[in-house]
């Protein structure tokens, strides 16, 4: 089980390379971080190489799956995404899937999501990376997201049928959202390729709120 430090998060206002050093003096090998487009990726490539820390995942660019008309533009983003995640050495791309349309149908939307994954396959496939969706909780943090469910979100893995697209399973999010954290991890282990983890409530430290992670990690490590 590798552990990785989301700078963004926890360093949040925070000089970037100096958070990257804070990271490896705490003891962690790993960081990731969010948008790529706003960084100097000179500087943390430089940085990573120096510290000798990996970088477990960055997101593609917020464009909206349920919308198909946006479909060639998120595409286009996803490309752009390898690209960067190759030349840091990152084999995982997370992934929004953008707000609920009001006007279209879930159904419809869920469809858009599907073929709009479907459609990077191939571009996923040929570089090694894998691109996950991520469930995020409506009530507190992101109302008017589509994707809410991680249930639906492994439905759409099923659909689209790639080992190169799966789920993040974000623990602080599904808590909110649907609770039954280990059986929902265990049973759907295959589908699951990246994990967040945060306190509930509150999105602080994971010690801290109603989640005992020590027993949720052991279920993660059994599988």
């Amino acid at each position: 089980m590798k552990f990785s430090v989301v700078i963004e998060s926890v360093y949040l206002g925070k000089d970037f390379i100096q958070s990257m050093r804070e990271v490896k003096h705490l003891g962690f090998s790993a960081f990731e971080f969010w948008s790529w487009w706003d960084k100097d990726l000179q500087a943390i490539m430089v940085a990573k190489e120096a510290f000798h820390l990996q970088l477990s995942s960055i997101v593609t660019k917020f464009i909206s799956l349920t919308d198909p008309a946006k479909r060639q533009e998120y595409v286009r983003g996803v490309r752009q995404t390898i690209g960067v995640a190759k030349m840091l050495g990152c084999s995982t791309i997370v992934s929004q899937v953008g707000q609920e349309l009001p006007a279209i149908s879930r159904r419809e939307q869920h469809r858009s999501i599907v073929d709009g994954l479907r459609a990077c396959v191939p571009f996923l496939k040929q570089s090694g990376i894998t691109l996950v969706i991520e469930p995020l909780n409506t009530i507190v943090d992101h109302k008017g997201y589509y994707l809410d469910s991680a249930k639906e979100g492994f439905h759409i893995v099923e659909e689209v049928g790639s080992p190169y697209v799966k789920v993040l399973y974000d623990i602080y999010h599904m808590q909110i959202m649907e609770g039954n954290i280990i059986s929902t991890i265990t049973e759907n282990i295959e589908k699951i390729g990246h994990f967040h983890v945060a306190g509930v409530p509150g999105r602080h430290e994971p010690y801290i709120g109603e989640l005992y992670y020590i027993n949720i990690l052991k279920a993660i490590e059994e599988t």
